[in-house]
């Protein structure tokens, strides 16, 4: 019962923050950065296929899908009245390449094949290529399976497709920990993902990174990570660590 009313508060939360705090994130880099993809994806093939499908279903202007990576599920929320429209079974991450977990938006649709299935949704996640999109290997559904994307099967992936629109919102949700579900790891240059995403976010709200919020550790983070360090009267390495986790005031709670 406590575990349920966790994920209804965390999903809850969730929910505002893409539409209400979120948005001043998401939104922004989406159409800031993301404008060209847009551009592109909105005059490739699917969008004549789209506007035709869309006249045979119903057509919901506030829709958001919800990814939850520790139970393998994707739902489609209709936020108009908060309903679950679809739910489906997905396979996530591998624990050594994981989901991006965050608020994101899908930035293209289209008809992939080999590997990646019938169908491909591209997310505006800027450290890497992620997307969700079918598979030919339906026997990983449920599992963490993938190199970071958000498998489906091949007809669950179609189903979607037909209701998904760009410009649509997608929150990949790990836990109450969000991208620290698995703990903290020592972040290294070069090193990219939801936890450098994280520290980039923190270090910028205090002054202390000025750079674009990618998720990737590159040179130009390095003399940042020692000013802080050096600030905090850390040791002065270029690695974050527990200790830098929590001068940063990112602490992990039981």
């Amino acid at each position: 019962m406590g575990k349920k009313l966790l994920r209804t508060v965390a999903y809850t939360i969730l929910i505002v923050v893409i539409f209400l705090a979120g948005s001043l994130f998401s939104y922004t880099v989406s159409r800031m950065e993301f404008d060209i993809p847009i551009k592109i994806s909105r005059k490739n093939e699917y969008v004549s296929w789209e506007e035709k499908v869309m006249k045979e279903n119903p057509d919901y202007p506030n829709l958001v899908i919800f990814v939850d990576v520790n139970s393998n599920i994707l739902e489609l929320i209709n936020l108009d009245d908060n309903s679950i429209l679809k739910k489906y079974p997905i396979a996530s991450g591998k624990k050594g390449t994981p989901s991006p977990i965050g608020s994101w938006m899908v930035i293209g649709k289209s008809k992939w094949g080999k590997g990646f299935g019938t169908r491909w949704m591209g997310l505006n996640v800027p450290w890497g290529k992620y997307g969700i999109h079918g598979t030919n290997k339906p026997h990983s559904i449920g599992q963490d399976a993938s190199h970071g994307c958000i498998r489906m099967r091949n007809k669950d992936v179609e189903d979607l497709y037909k209701y998904v629109k760009v410009g649509d919102s997608v929150v990949i949700w790990g836990g109450v920990f969000g991208p620290f579900g698995n703990g903290f790891r020592v972040l290294s240059p070069g090193d990219r993902g939801s936890d450098v995403f994280e520290v980039q976010k923190r270090m910028k709200r205090i002054g202390y990174y000025p750079g674009r919020i990618d998720g990737i550790y590159g040179e130009g983070m390095k003399s940042h990570v020692i000013k802080f360090r050096r600030d905090k009267e850390l040791p002065l390495t270029h690695n974050i660590d527990f200790e830098f986790y929590n001068a940063l005031d990112i602490i992990l709670f039981e």
